[in-house]
C-alpha cells in the first residue's frame, strides 16, 4: 500500500520556510520559557522556605519558653506531609509544600522531644499563583514572539520566492522563443537571487545576439548563393544530354532546395511568416499532401474534421514529414487522420534520442549523409507558425512517429 501523497503545495519553499522558522521558535521559546520558570519557581519556592523556617525558628522558641503555640502549629500537627514528619523524625529539618485547613501552605518542619516533631506553616498560595501567573505569562509572550516571528519570516521568505517564481517564469518564456524577455531584479538587490537573475538575462542577451547571428548568417548565405546559383542552373541546362550532365543538374537542384530552404528558415527565424486561414477538410488536405509526395503511403482517416489552416503550410509540414519517414525510415508508411490530428508513421530505426530530447536541428542527420537535416527543422517553424504542435516519438511497437495536432 502506498503512502499518502502529500499535498503539492508542501513542497513549495515558504511552506517549508514557514516549518521551520515555527519550529525555530516553538524550541527557543520552550528553551528560554523552561530556562525562566525554573529561575522564578526556585526563587518563589526559596522565599515561602525561608519564610516558613523563619516561623519554624520562632515556634520552637515559643515552644521551649512554655508559651502557647498558634492552631494547627506545634507538636506534631494535623495535615503535616508523611515525608517530612519521617525526616524531621530522623533528627533533621526540611520544607515541603502540603494542605493545611483546605489552603496551600509550606510547611518547616524539626525534631523534638521523645520522638515528637515541631512545624510551623506559612501560607504558599501566593506563591503559587505568582508562578501560574509566570507561566501564563511565558505562554502568551511565546505565542506572541511565535506569531510575529513567523509573520516577518513569512513575508521575507515570499518575497524571495516571488522573484524566484517571477525568474523561473523568465526562463520558460526564453525556452518558448521569447528571447526579449527579462527578470529586471532590482540593481539595489544584491542577495542570491539577484545574482542568478542577473545571469539568467546575461545569458538570454547572450543568447539572442547568438540566435540573431546565426539568422543573419543563413539569410546572408541563402541570398548571396541565389545569384551564382541562377548562372550555375542556366549553365547545366546547357551541357551536352548525357551522364555528366545529368549529374551536375542532380547537385544543381539539390543545391537550389538548399537554398530555398535556408531562405524559408531565415523567413521562420525572423517571424515574418503570416499564414492565410481558410476552411478545409483535414482528410482532403493529408491525401492531397500524398499525392504531391509521389511517395507509396498509406491513408487512413478515423474521423477527420473541418479546420481553419493554411493549405501551404500544412502541407509543407506533412510533405518534409513524409520525405523524411522515406528517406530515414522503412516501408510502410502510413498517414492516419483522427480528429485534427495528422499522425505520420513509419517501421524503420526511430528518430535519434536528441530530436526527441530537444527537437529538431539544422544540418544534423545523426550520422547519414541523406538529406541535409531541414527538412523537421522547417516543419517544426512552420507548425509555430500555425499555432500546431508537432510531437515526436518512437512507439514501443517500432518505428517513429510524428504528429501534427491543429488548434
Amino acid at each position: 500500500m502506498r503512502p499518502p501523497r502529500l499535498p503539492a503545495w508542501t513542497a513549495t519553499l515558504t511552506w517549508k520556510a514557514a516549518v521551520f522558522i515555527t519550529l525555530m521558535c516553538c524550541g527557543l521559546a520552550a528553551l528560554l520559557g523552561g530556562l525562566v520558570h525554573g529561575a522564578m519557581t526556585h526563587q518563589t519556592v526559596g522565599t515561602a522556605r525561608e519564610k516558613a523556617l523563619g516561623k519554624l525558628d520562632r515556634t520552637i522558641t515559643l515552644y521551649e519558653s512554655g508559651a502557647r503555640l498558634p492552631r494547627g502549629e506545634g507538636i506534631d500537627p494535623r495535615g503535616l506531609p508523611a515525608e517530612l514528619r519521617a525526616l524531621a523524625a530522623a533528627g533533621k529539618r526540611g520544607t515541603a509544600v502540603g494542605e493545611h485547613r483546605g489552603r496551600s501552605v509550606m510547611w518547616a518542619a524539626a525534631p523534638a522531644e521523645r520522638d515528637s516533631v515541631i512545624a510551623a506553616a506559612v501560607d504558599f498560595r501566593g506563591s503559587e499563583r505568582t508562578i501560574a501567573e509566570l507561566d501564563r505569562a511565558i505562554l502568551g509572550s511565546s505565542a506572541l514572539a511565535i506569531g510575529v516571528t513567523l509573520l516577518i519570516g513569512a513575508l521575507g521568505v515570499t518575497r524571495i520566492t516571488r522573484r524566484l517564481h517571477q525568474t523561473a517564469q523568465v526562463a520558460r518564456r526564453i525556452s518558448a522563443g521569447d528571447l526579449d524577455a527579462r527578470v529586471n531584479d532590482p540593481a539595489r538587490a544584491k542577495d542570491e537571487v539577484a545574482a542568478v537573475s542577473r545571469a539568467l538575462d546575461t545569458m538570454a542577451v547572450s543568447l539572442q545576439r547568438k540566435l540573431e547571428a546565426e539568422q543573419r548568417f543563413t539569410a546572408d548565405v541563402a541570398h548571396e548563393l541565389r545569384t551564382p546559383l541562377t548562372g550555375l542552373i542556366a549553365a547545366a541546362e546547357l551541357l551536352s544530354p548525357g551522364r555528366p550532365a545529368e549529374l551536375v543538374r542532380d547537385r544543381v537542384r539539390a543545391m537550389r532546395s538548399l537554398t530555398e530552404d535556408l531562405l524559408e528558415i531565415s523567413r521562420l527565424d525572423a517571424g515574418r511568416e503570416r499564414p492565410e486561414l481558410d476552411s478545409y477538410d483535414l482528410a482532403d488536405l493529408a491525401a492531397g499532401a500524398i499525392r504531391a509526395s509521389g511517395t507509396d503511403t498509406r491513408l487512413v482517416v478515423v474521423s477527420s474534421h473541418v479546420v481553419e489552416t493554411d493549405r501551404r503550410r500544412l502541407e509543407r509540414i506533412l510533405g518534409n514529414l513524409l520525405a523524411n519517414a522515406h528517406r530515414h525510415g522503412a516501408m510502410p508508411v502510413t498517414v492516419t487522420v483522427e480528429g485534427r490530428t495528422v499522425t505520420v508513421a513509419d517501421a524503420g530505426p526511430g528518430y535519434p534520442e536528441y530530436l526527441l530530447t530537444a527537437g529538431p536541428q539544422r544540418f544534423r542527420t545523426e550520422g547519414t549523409n541523406k538529406g541535409h537535416g531541414l527538412g523537421l527543422t522547417i516543419a517544426a517553424g512552420q507548425a509555430d507558425a500555425l499555432h500546431a504542435t508537432l510531437a515526436f516519438d518512437n512507439p514501443p511497437e517500432g518505428g517513429a512517429r510524428a504528429r501534427v495536432t491543429l488548434p
